[in-house]
């Protein structure tokens, strides 16, 4: 009953977003919506019954951008993490969602990058297109680097791309770790549980150095950081 509740508040929020989206359009600035957005991520674990442990924050410094790398358990991943990471984010979504009205327009307006997962040449553009704009105008985004959400609940095998982003970038990586979210929406469950979530930010990991030759070196210590949040909440006893 709360998902459902929560997705008729949603699609009330995307039907009052309509003028802010107009004003960005005509002013050129993406901020209002950016802060609109933020903002409406922070409703749905108070009516899901959710609550958020969030530590290691203070690794973020605010007039930087980073690349912020993230396991992957839940669909609630993306919108926890929109509104938990302290600055404003941007991300790389499969073409098809730009299609979704009002809601593919946003995306567009505040410079999310579409990329086409079935090509090669469309990743390596949506890559080119997502560091032009970290190198032009600052921006931090966000990246699972497993692809797509864990059917088990375990840390998959990494993709390339979001490193091959970080490199040309040069924007350093900021690994985080989730626990709660699988147990609490498993890919495949539409209705969300109540319960706890943990979210552990790690020290930035630069790359400098590195190239597509030694890549894989980056990806173990990007690996090592998030697993190793993940190793300590079972230590903890954190489900």
């Amino acid at each position: 009953m709360r998902t459902i509740i929560l997705l008729i508040i949603y699609v009330l929020i995307t039907l009052l977003l309509i003028p802010v989206l107009l004003l960005c359009y005509v002013i050129g600035n993406s901020r209002p919506l950016l802060w609109a957005g933020k903002n409406a991520m922070r409703i749905g674990p108070k009516i899901l019954g959710i609550r958020i442990k969030v530590s290691g924050i203070d690794v973020i410094e605010q007039n930087k951008s980073y690349i912020f790398m993230s396991n992957h358990l839940s669909f609630l991943d993306g919108p926890l993490l929109y509104f938990v990471i302290p600055l404003p984010i941007r991300v790389i979504l499969k073409k098809e969602i730009f299609r979704i009205p009002v809601i593919g327009l946003g995306m567009k307006q505040v410079d999310f990058v579409p990329v086409d997962r079935k090509s090669m040449r469309g990743g390596k553009k949506s890559i080119d297109h997502a560091a032009s704009l970290m190198k032009e105008k600052g921006y931090s985004f966000l990246i699972f680097p497993e692809g797509t959400r864990s059917r088990n609940g375990k840390l998959q095998e990494f993709r390339r791309g979001g490193f091959f982003l970080a490199t040309a970038s040069q924007s350093a990586i900021i690994p985080i770790s989730i626990q709660g979210t699988y147990e609490l929406m498993p890919k495949g469950r539409f209705f969300v549980k109540k319960g706890n979530i943990k979210v552990a930010f790690h020290p930035p990991i630069y790359v400098n150095g590195y190239n597509k030759d030694n890549l894989p070196i980056l990806l173990k210590e990007v690996r090592f950081a998030i697993q190793s949040g993940l190793t300590e909440a079972k230590k903890e006893g954190v489900p």
